[in-house]
């Protein structure tokens, strides 16, 4: 079989969840690995264990990656586009039922800041804080390594301690927000597992499952603040 086949197989064998995997270039010859999806949802995702990305880096030269679209054409969606673009190499797309191929190589695509769409560690609040920073003031804030899924997250925050790092300070009581101002929040959870932008009285964030927005600062999300900080760095 070509490697297509093999990863068509593999992504039937996953069906309802997203299959995921490696195209290597072994001695010339191009060969599908099968990779674990650490994803807990069933179709809208994929993480690619690291563990076997080691394992496929050791066995040949990596030059794509393969996931599938269980329920959607296999189209580049916008959080595949974005990750594309990360990772520097092509990415093939197969939809197990209709056994039908597309791929999406990196071409400098940037999503839009207002009506991106939600994907964890990919497309999330600290995402749209960070392009948002480096689009509209130049300043590039680091990437945190996130869990691996938005419920370990949940259990552990990690925005307070990592927020002098970044280089953001904690604001006094007394001082105004000013744009670009980020608002910690706890959203439906204890700790604080949400950040947003202050911009003209409004905000602009990234809630679970919804598009990118910007939004009124209204009593519900003040209320839901428990830190606001400014870029001190």
């Amino acid at each position: 079989m070509n490697w297509k086949e093999t990863a068509l197989a593999h992504a039937k064998e996953q069906d309802p969840k997203e299959s995921c995997g490696l195209l290597l270039n072994i001695k010339g010859k191009h060969k599908y690995f099968p990779c674990n999806n650490l994803s807990l949802s069933n179709y809208q995702c994929f993480i690619l264990d690291p563990i076997d990305y080691i394992k496929a880096d050791n066995t040949g030269e990596i030059v794509g990656i393969v996931h599938s679209h269980p329920i959607t054409p296999p189209i580049a969606s916008q959080a595949d586009m974005v990750s594309c673009e990360q990772s520097g190499l092509v990415w093939y797309i197969v939809n197990p039922k209709t056994e039908t191929w597309g791929e999406y190589e990196p071409c400098g695509f940037k999503p839009p800041l207002r009506g991106r769409e939600w994907v964890w560690g990919v497309q999330d609040c600290w995402s749209l804080v960070r392009d948002w920073y480096k689009e509209e003031k130049n300043i590039i804030l680091k990437d945190w390594v996130r869990p691996t899924t938005l419920e370990e997250f949940n259990k552990n925050p990690m925005f307070e301690e990592c927020a002098k790092e970044t280089g953001f300070k904690v604001l006094e009581k007394n001082e105004k927000l000013e744009n670009g101002d980020l608002l910690f929040m706890s959203i439906f959870e204890k700790g604080m597992n949400h950040v947003a932008i202050f911009l003209d009285g409004d905000v602009l964030h990234h809630l679970t499952d919804r598009l990118s927005c910007k939004e009124p600062y209204s009593n519900w999300l003040q209320k839901c603040t428990g830190k606001r900080l400014r870029y001190d760095a």
